[in-house]
Protein backbone atom coordinates (compact mmCIF):
# COMPACT_ATOMS: atom_id res chain seq x y z
CA UNK A 1 0.00 0.00 0.00
CA UNK A 2 3.03 2.65 0.81
CA UNK A 3 4.09 1.87 -2.89
CA UNK A 4 0.64 2.63 -3.96
CA UNK A 5 0.41 6.24 -2.03
CA UNK A 6 4.21 6.78 -3.50
CA UNK A 7 3.12 6.14 -7.11
CA UNK A 8 0.08 8.60 -6.33
CA UNK A 9 2.42 11.24 -4.47
CA UNK A 10 4.17 11.43 -7.03
CA UNK A 11 1.86 11.63 -10.22
CA UNK A 12 0.22 14.18 -7.99
CA UNK A 13 3.94 16.08 -7.43
CA UNK A 14 4.09 15.62 -11.47
CA UNK A 15 0.71 17.36 -12.39
CA UNK A 16 1.42 19.88 -10.03
CA UNK A 17 4.43 20.73 -11.47
CA UNK A 18 3.53 20.59 -14.95
CA UNK A 19 0.70 23.08 -14.02
CA UNK A 20 3.00 25.20 -12.82
CA UNK A 21 5.02 24.97 -15.98
CA UNK A 22 2.72 25.99 -18.40
CA UNK A 23 2.19 25.05 -21.99
CA UNK A 24 4.93 23.51 -23.48
CA UNK A 25 5.77 25.80 -26.50
CA UNK A 26 9.07 25.15 -27.32
CA UNK A 27 8.58 21.29 -26.98
CA UNK A 28 5.49 21.78 -29.36
CA UNK A 29 6.73 23.35 -31.87
CA UNK A 30 9.56 20.91 -31.70
CA UNK A 31 6.88 18.60 -32.35
CA UNK A 32 5.09 20.18 -35.37
CA UNK A 33 8.89 21.15 -36.68
CA UNK A 34 9.80 17.32 -36.39
CA UNK A 35 6.46 16.75 -38.70
CA UNK A 36 8.83 17.09 -41.80
CA UNK A 37 10.23 13.49 -41.16
CA UNK A 38 6.99 12.29 -42.37
CA UNK A 39 7.97 12.35 -45.81
CA UNK A 40 9.92 9.19 -44.74
CA UNK A 41 6.99 7.08 -44.08
CA UNK A 42 6.60 5.03 -46.95
CA UNK A 43 3.40 3.44 -45.67
CA UNK A 44 1.37 6.50 -45.51
CA UNK A 45 2.94 7.54 -48.60
CA UNK A 46 1.61 4.91 -50.50
CA UNK A 47 -1.35 4.86 -49.19
CA UNK A 48 -2.17 9.00 -49.76
CA UNK A 49 -0.14 8.18 -53.25
CA UNK A 50 -2.79 5.54 -54.23
CA UNK A 51 -6.30 7.30 -52.88
CA UNK A 52 -4.83 10.97 -55.05
CA UNK A 53 -4.40 8.63 -57.70
CA UNK A 54 -7.47 6.84 -57.58
CA UNK A 55 -9.58 9.69 -57.10
CA UNK A 56 -8.31 11.82 -59.68
CA UNK A 57 -8.95 9.14 -62.13
CA UNK A 58 -12.71 8.57 -60.70
CA UNK A 59 -12.72 12.64 -61.07
CA UNK A 60 -11.53 12.77 -64.59
CA UNK A 61 -13.84 10.02 -65.47
CA UNK A 62 -16.95 11.98 -64.13
CA UNK A 63 -15.57 14.83 -66.13
CA UNK A 64 -15.59 12.97 -69.37
CA UNK A 65 -18.69 11.48 -68.34
CA UNK A 66 -20.42 15.20 -67.43
CA UNK A 67 -18.98 16.25 -71.38
CA UNK A 68 -21.55 12.89 -72.88
CA UNK A 69 -24.69 14.76 -71.09
CA UNK A 70 -24.31 11.33 -68.87
CA UNK A 71 -25.28 13.11 -65.58
CA UNK A 72 -26.16 10.27 -63.19
CA UNK A 73 -22.95 8.18 -64.07
CA UNK A 74 -20.91 11.78 -63.69
CA UNK A 75 -22.49 12.14 -59.71
CA UNK A 76 -21.47 8.22 -59.15
CA UNK A 77 -17.89 9.25 -60.69
CA UNK A 78 -17.64 12.14 -58.33
CA UNK A 79 -18.75 10.63 -55.49
CA UNK A 80 -16.17 7.87 -55.79
CA UNK A 81 -13.58 10.35 -55.85
CA UNK A 82 -14.72 11.81 -52.82
CA UNK A 83 -15.20 8.06 -50.83
CA UNK A 84 -11.88 7.18 -52.46
CA UNK A 85 -9.84 11.32 -51.25
CA UNK A 86 -11.27 10.86 -48.10
CA UNK A 87 -11.11 7.01 -46.55
CA UNK A 88 -7.55 7.51 -48.27
CA UNK A 89 -6.88 10.06 -46.29
CA UNK A 90 -8.31 8.60 -43.17
CA UNK A 91 -6.10 5.62 -43.30
CA UNK A 92 -3.04 7.53 -43.94
CA UNK A 93 -4.24 9.68 -40.79
CA UNK A 94 -3.95 6.17 -38.74
CA UNK A 95 -0.41 5.39 -40.37
CA UNK A 96 1.09 8.72 -38.97
CA UNK A 97 -0.58 8.71 -35.36
CA UNK A 98 0.56 5.67 -34.77
CA UNK A 99 4.42 7.17 -35.54
CA UNK A 100 3.51 10.56 -33.65
CA UNK A 101 2.40 8.32 -30.64
CA UNK A 102 5.57 5.92 -30.87
CA UNK A 103 2.86 2.83 -31.49
CA UNK A 104 4.28 0.12 -33.98
CA UNK A 105 2.31 1.13 -37.12
CA UNK A 106 -0.16 -1.09 -38.00
CA UNK A 107 -0.31 -2.35 -41.97
CA UNK A 108 -1.68 -0.80 -44.80
CA UNK A 109 -4.49 -3.60 -44.75
CA UNK A 110 -5.62 -3.05 -41.28
CA UNK A 111 -4.89 0.63 -41.84
CA UNK A 112 -7.33 0.60 -44.78
CA UNK A 113 -9.92 -1.66 -42.84
CA UNK A 114 -9.60 0.69 -40.16
CA UNK A 115 -10.36 3.40 -41.43
CA UNK A 116 -13.74 1.85 -43.60
CA UNK A 117 -14.50 1.38 -39.74
CA UNK A 118 -14.13 5.44 -38.30
CA UNK A 119 -14.19 7.38 -40.76
CA UNK A 120 -17.87 7.91 -40.18
CA UNK A 121 -16.81 9.44 -36.45
CA UNK A 122 -14.98 11.98 -38.19
CA UNK A 123 -17.74 13.09 -40.55
CA UNK A 124 -20.39 12.64 -37.56
CA UNK A 125 -18.14 14.85 -34.97
CA UNK A 126 -18.13 17.14 -37.34
CA UNK A 127 -21.82 17.33 -38.39
CA UNK A 128 -22.45 17.78 -34.62
CA UNK A 129 -20.27 20.69 -34.35
CA UNK A 130 -21.99 21.92 -37.66
CA UNK A 131 -25.13 21.85 -35.86
CA UNK A 132 -23.62 23.96 -32.61
CA UNK A 133 -21.97 26.49 -35.47
CA UNK A 134 -25.48 26.83 -37.07
CA UNK A 135 -27.08 27.46 -33.80
CA UNK A 136 -24.79 30.03 -32.66
CA UNK A 137 -25.42 31.98 -36.31
CA UNK A 138 -28.83 32.02 -35.36
CA UNK A 139 -28.45 33.35 -31.96
CA UNK A 140 -26.41 36.28 -33.52
CA UNK A 141 -28.90 36.60 -36.49
CA UNK A 142 -31.61 36.79 -33.48
CA UNK A 143 -29.99 39.31 -32.02
CA UNK A 144 -29.94 41.69 -34.98
CA UNK A 145 -33.68 41.39 -35.30
CA UNK A 146 -34.13 42.55 -31.93
CA UNK A 147 -32.00 45.18 -32.55
CA UNK A 148 -33.85 46.49 -35.87
CA UNK A 149 -36.54 46.89 -32.77
CA UNK A 150 -37.78 50.83 -32.51
CA UNK A 151 -36.04 53.32 -29.31
CA UNK A 152 -35.04 50.20 -27.84
CA UNK A 153 -33.13 48.30 -31.07
CA UNK A 154 -30.17 51.36 -30.72
CA UNK A 155 -29.69 50.89 -27.35
CA UNK A 156 -29.59 46.92 -27.17
CA UNK A 157 -27.33 47.74 -30.40
CA UNK A 158 -24.75 49.00 -28.08
CA UNK A 159 -24.69 45.86 -26.66
CA UNK A 160 -24.74 43.29 -29.37
CA UNK A 161 -21.89 45.10 -31.30
CA UNK A 162 -18.49 44.41 -29.02
CA UNK A 163 -19.93 41.06 -28.32
CA UNK A 164 -20.92 39.52 -31.51
CA UNK A 165 -17.88 40.96 -32.88
CA UNK A 166 -15.50 38.66 -30.19
CA UNK A 167 -18.08 35.69 -30.41
CA UNK A 168 -17.43 35.46 -34.43
CA UNK A 169 -14.03 36.49 -34.79
CA UNK A 170 -13.46 33.38 -31.82
CA UNK A 171 -15.50 31.02 -33.55
CA UNK A 172 -13.50 31.63 -37.12
CA UNK A 173 -10.84 31.01 -35.14
CA UNK A 174 -11.85 28.22 -33.52
CA UNK A 175 -12.97 26.68 -36.40
CA UNK A 176 -9.58 27.11 -38.35
CA UNK A 177 -7.30 26.57 -35.37
CA UNK A 178 -9.14 23.15 -33.98
CA UNK A 179 -12.34 22.13 -35.52
CA UNK A 180 -11.28 22.00 -39.05
CA UNK A 181 -7.68 20.31 -38.72
CA UNK A 182 -8.32 18.04 -34.92
CA UNK A 183 -10.97 16.94 -35.41
CA UNK A 184 -9.97 13.81 -37.45
CA UNK A 185 -6.19 13.45 -35.40
CA UNK A 186 -8.90 13.23 -32.48
CA UNK A 187 -10.89 10.13 -34.10
CA UNK A 188 -7.59 8.56 -34.92
CA UNK A 189 -6.24 8.57 -31.67
CA UNK A 190 -9.32 6.28 -30.43
CA UNK A 191 -12.02 9.09 -30.00
CA UNK A 192 -15.86 8.15 -30.16
CA UNK A 193 -18.01 10.60 -32.33
CA UNK A 194 -18.89 12.33 -29.22
CA UNK A 195 -15.86 11.88 -27.10
CA UNK A 196 -14.40 13.68 -30.30
CA UNK A 197 -17.11 16.38 -29.75
CA UNK A 198 -16.02 16.46 -26.32
CA UNK A 199 -12.10 16.48 -26.70
CA UNK A 200 -12.33 19.77 -29.34
CA UNK A 201 -14.45 21.30 -27.10
CA UNK A 202 -11.97 21.18 -24.37
CA UNK A 203 -9.28 22.20 -26.83
CA UNK A 204 -11.56 25.50 -27.46
CA UNK A 205 -11.86 26.56 -24.18
CA UNK A 206 -8.18 26.09 -22.72
CA UNK A 207 -6.25 25.28 -25.77
CA UNK A 208 -7.73 28.22 -28.50
CA UNK A 209 -4.00 30.29 -28.08
CA UNK A 210 -1.83 27.83 -28.60
CA UNK A 211 -3.76 25.72 -31.35
CA UNK A 212 -3.88 28.99 -33.38
CA UNK A 213 0.11 29.54 -33.29
CA UNK A 214 0.61 25.68 -33.65
CA UNK A 215 -1.52 25.29 -36.67
CA UNK A 216 0.19 28.93 -38.07
CA UNK A 217 3.68 27.27 -37.38
CA UNK A 218 2.39 24.26 -39.45
CA UNK A 219 1.32 26.26 -42.13
CA UNK A 220 4.54 27.93 -42.75
CA UNK A 221 6.26 24.41 -42.19
CA UNK A 222 4.33 22.63 -45.18
CA UNK A 223 4.34 25.82 -47.33
CA UNK A 224 8.25 25.97 -46.97
CA UNK A 225 8.37 21.84 -47.91
CA UNK A 226 5.95 22.79 -50.50
CA UNK A 227 8.15 25.49 -52.03
CA UNK A 228 11.13 23.40 -51.80
CA UNK A 229 9.22 20.33 -53.74
CA UNK A 230 8.14 23.03 -55.88
CA UNK A 231 11.66 24.20 -56.49
CA UNK A 232 13.09 20.91 -57.03
CA UNK A 233 10.56 19.85 -59.51
CA UNK A 234 10.82 22.88 -61.87
CA UNK A 235 14.29 22.98 -61.93
CA UNK A 236 14.82 18.94 -62.33
CA UNK A 237 12.42 19.41 -64.93
CA UNK A 238 13.94 22.06 -66.88
CA UNK A 239 16.91 20.76 -67.18
CA UNK A 240 15.56 17.23 -67.68
CA UNK A 241 13.55 18.71 -70.49
CA UNK A 242 16.59 20.74 -72.41
CA UNK A 243 19.11 17.59 -72.03
CA UNK A 244 16.05 15.40 -73.54
CA UNK A 245 15.02 17.65 -76.53
CA UNK A 246 19.35 17.31 -77.42
CA UNK A 247 19.78 13.74 -76.70
CA UNK A 248 16.70 12.46 -78.50
CA UNK A 249 16.88 14.79 -81.74
CA UNK A 250 13.21 16.24 -81.52
CA UNK A 251 12.42 19.57 -82.94
CA UNK A 252 9.89 20.77 -80.28
CA UNK A 253 10.15 23.06 -77.23
CA UNK A 254 11.48 21.63 -74.19
CA UNK A 255 8.10 22.69 -72.21
CA UNK A 256 6.17 20.21 -73.93
CA UNK A 257 8.27 17.59 -72.03
CA UNK A 258 7.36 20.04 -68.88
CA UNK A 259 3.43 19.38 -69.39
CA UNK A 260 3.05 16.66 -66.62
CA UNK A 261 5.04 18.39 -63.89
CA UNK A 262 2.27 20.68 -63.25
CA UNK A 263 -0.59 18.10 -63.88
CA UNK A 264 -1.35 18.88 -67.20
CA UNK A 265 -1.30 18.01 -71.01
CA UNK A 266 0.24 18.95 -74.21
CA UNK A 267 -2.62 20.06 -77.00
CA UNK A 268 -1.40 19.14 -80.03
CA UNK A 269 -3.50 21.21 -82.25
CA UNK A 270 -2.17 19.44 -86.10
CA UNK A 271 0.25 16.99 -86.40
CA UNK A 272 2.04 18.79 -89.01
CA UNK A 273 2.79 20.83 -86.17
CA UNK A 274 4.78 18.33 -83.69
CA UNK A 275 7.01 15.66 -85.30
CA UNK A 276 5.72 12.06 -85.59
CA UNK A 277 8.54 10.97 -83.74
CA UNK A 278 8.20 12.90 -80.85
CA UNK A 279 4.69 12.24 -80.37
CA UNK A 280 5.61 9.51 -78.32
CA UNK A 281 7.95 11.03 -75.76
CA UNK A 282 5.28 13.84 -75.38
CA UNK A 283 3.00 11.13 -74.45
CA UNK A 284 5.92 9.29 -72.14
CA UNK A 285 6.85 12.68 -70.37
CA UNK A 286 3.22 13.66 -69.75
CA UNK A 287 2.92 10.40 -67.92
CA UNK A 288 6.10 10.23 -65.99
CA UNK A 289 5.52 13.70 -65.10
CA UNK A 290 1.92 13.23 -63.87
CA UNK A 291 3.79 10.85 -61.44
CA UNK A 292 6.24 13.12 -59.91
CA UNK A 293 3.11 15.85 -60.02
CA UNK A 294 1.20 13.85 -57.68
CA UNK A 295 4.38 12.83 -55.22
CA UNK A 296 4.68 16.68 -55.23
CA UNK A 297 1.15 16.78 -53.86
CA UNK A 298 1.28 14.15 -51.51
CA UNK A 299 4.19 14.57 -49.87
CA UNK A 300 3.37 18.46 -48.33
CA UNK A 301 -0.34 16.52 -47.65
CA UNK A 302 2.07 14.04 -45.39
CA UNK A 303 3.82 16.81 -43.39
CA UNK A 304 0.34 18.69 -42.82
CA UNK A 305 -1.27 15.15 -41.25
CA UNK A 306 1.49 14.26 -39.29
CA UNK A 307 1.91 17.73 -38.22
CA UNK A 308 -1.95 17.65 -36.72
CA UNK A 309 -1.14 14.41 -35.32
CA UNK A 310 1.66 16.31 -33.18
CA UNK A 311 -0.20 19.23 -32.64
CA UNK A 312 -3.43 17.03 -31.03
CA UNK A 313 -0.81 15.47 -29.03
CA UNK A 314 0.96 18.51 -27.58
CA UNK A 315 -2.35 20.38 -26.90
CA UNK A 316 -3.40 17.43 -25.29
CA UNK A 317 -0.32 17.00 -22.81
CA UNK A 318 -1.27 18.33 -19.23
CA UNK A 319 -5.20 18.63 -19.76
CA UNK A 320 -6.54 17.40 -16.63
CA UNK A 321 -9.81 15.58 -18.10
CA UNK A 322 -9.21 13.00 -20.46
CA UNK A 323 -9.74 12.77 -23.93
Amino acid sequence: MSDFLKDVNDTARAQTVARRRGFDWWGSLGRVLASVEAVRDGRALYVLLAAFVGAGLALAAARASLGRSELNWAIGQGAAALFVAFYGAQAAGLLLMDRAMGRVPREVGDALEDALGIGHRTLLALLVMGVVGAGVAALLLGLYWLCSLPRVGPWLFVLVVPWTVVVIGLAFMAGAAVVAPLTGPTVWAGASSWQAVRSVGRLIRARLLQATVLAGALSAVTAVVGAVISLVVMLGGRIMAEVSVWILGVDIPPQAFMAGLVGRTVQVGSAAQVPAEALSYISAATVGGGVVFAIALVLPTLVYLRGVCEIYLALQAGLDEPA
